[in-house]
């Protein structure tokens, strides 16, 4: 909780609705219901959807399988986000339909570099420190 008592990160409801924007957009996805040069061929996965607090924007973050071309296959779903929020609308039984915004996904990237930081050897050297010390 905050200082104002408010919570601090996403609400169920938001969890809830982005889950379900995900699902939705893993099926378009699946069945290739998005025609573009950009997206042919490419399987492309959806870890995550953030939606704002007022459930008008969902924050989609895609990765395609192998990550090949990321940045293009973004702009392009960008390009037919309208059509994709109206395949969305009627998979999520909302009364209105979140706006789409699509990301590249960077967090295996990102666990793959935090990774590499704790095999690092200054790492594994202050690490064998401890264990030194601890033996005292």
């Amino acid at each position: 909780m905050s200082k104002d008592n408010k919570p601090i990160g996403p609400s169920q409801r938001m969890l809830r609705v982005g889950e379900l924007v995900r699902h939705a957009l893993a099926a378009i996805f699946a069945r290739g219901d998005v025609e573009d040069d950009a997206l042919r061929g490419s399987v492309i996965t959806v870890p995550e959807v953030r939606m704002t607090p007022d459930l008008k924007i969902a924050n989609a973050y895609i990765m395609p399988l192998g990550g090949m071309h990321a940045e293009e296959i973004v702009a392009a779903l960008n390009r037919h986000r309208k059509f994709i929020r109206g395949r969305v609308a009627p998979q999520i039984n909302m009364k209105f339909a979140p706006e789409m915004r699509f990301y590249v996904d960077d967090t295996f990237e990102e666990a793959g570099r935090i990774d590499s930081l704790l095999r690092s050897d200054r790492v594994q050297r202050d690490l064998d420190g401890d264990e030194d010390e601890s033996q005292d």
